[in-house]
């Protein structure tokens, strides 16, 4: 069925296309730059002004001096592990933490739920957190960069709020039978809370993916630096040196410029080839866990 529509609706529809167009425009565009630049030839990329859309003089070259860096590969490598033992921490202690804090018969959840809460708005600072890892002995060690963030208070609650939506008919059935509360979880609740799951593991993985500042504090060997540290070191500090060793004179500072691009897109890959299989759960994980209970 045709409805018709008035004026006003037709020119809001336009208006509002425009805006979303504009959005799309306005996000998309900084990655299509960096993409066409990374994959032209530095020459051709000194000398252009303006918006790029497609590379200028197709070159590779870039990315070759980038996979050559030996940091590049030991920051993907330590990346890669913080990403999976982090997220895996986080997903394990989150979802027991919800759980137990979901339950009724828990009698001090709400206050456990508001001393969570506060951490969301006030924290010790710096210079006591700093003292408080060296004091544990995580300085310059891997743990640094996993257990600190082991839970985030925003993500515990979606997952305790649907957690609280499901029905407490389904925990007793499921008790009667002789089942206790792993059983329960780990049966029962975790399969129905896979979509908010998906959801907690982009949330995880992506925070490890881009975490820097606190390996950029606690830890000095460079070993154990991730890849956003490397990268940081290339596009803030102009570490390029030692990539453009075999590039001679002038050529020199325009070819560590398409450097600068190739590293920022070998860094940011990975998690962007992650999304589109996370993004079927993204708005239900969220949705589901901020409604319900």
């Amino acid at each position: 069925m045709n409805i018709k529509k008035s004026p006003g609706e037709k020119i809001f529809s336009v208006v509002n296309s425009f805006v979303l167009f504009l959005l799309i425009f306005v996000c998309i565009y900084p990655m299509i730059h960096i993409l066409a630049a990374s994959l032209s030839d530095s020459a051709a990329i000194a000398a252009h002004r303006g918006l790029l859309f497609f590379p200028k003089g197709f070159s590779i070259y870039s990315y070759q001096l980038v996979l050559e860096n030996p940091y590049v590969f030991t920051g993907y490598k330590n990346t890669i592990i913080y990403v999976v033992l982090g997220t895996l921490l986080n997903l394990i202690l989150t979802t027991l933490a919800a759980y137990a804090l979901s339950r009724q018969q828990n009698k001090f959840r709400n206050i456990i739920m508001v001393m969570i809460t506060f951490t969301m708005y006030f924290s010790g600072g710096l210079v006591p957190t700093y003292m408080l890892i060296n004091e544990l002995g995580l300085s310059d060690t891997r743990w640094v960069m996993i257990i600190p963030g082991a839970i985030s208070a925003y993500n515990l609650i979606i997952m305790r709020t649907f957690f609280a939506g499901i029905p407490v008919s389904m925990e007793e059935s499921a008790k009667i039978d002789g089942a206790n509360d792993f059983t329960v979880l780990f049966r029962i609740f975790v399969p129905l809370a896979k979509p908010v799951i998906a959801v907690m593991t982009l949330f995880y993985g992506v925070g490890h993916w881009n975490a820097w500042f606190n390996a950029s504090l606690y830890i000095q060997n460079r070993d154990l630096l991730p890849l956003q540290v490397i990268l940081r070191e290339i596009l803030i500090q102009n570490t390029t040196q030692n990539m453009t060793t075999s590039v001679e004179g002038f050529d020199k500072m325009q070819v560590a410029e398409t450097v600068k691009y190739a590293t920022i897109i070998v860094a940011t890959l990975p998690i962007l080839a992650l999304y589109p299989f996370m993004q079927k759960y993204f708005v239900k994980g969220v949705m589901i866990g901020s409604i319900k209970g």
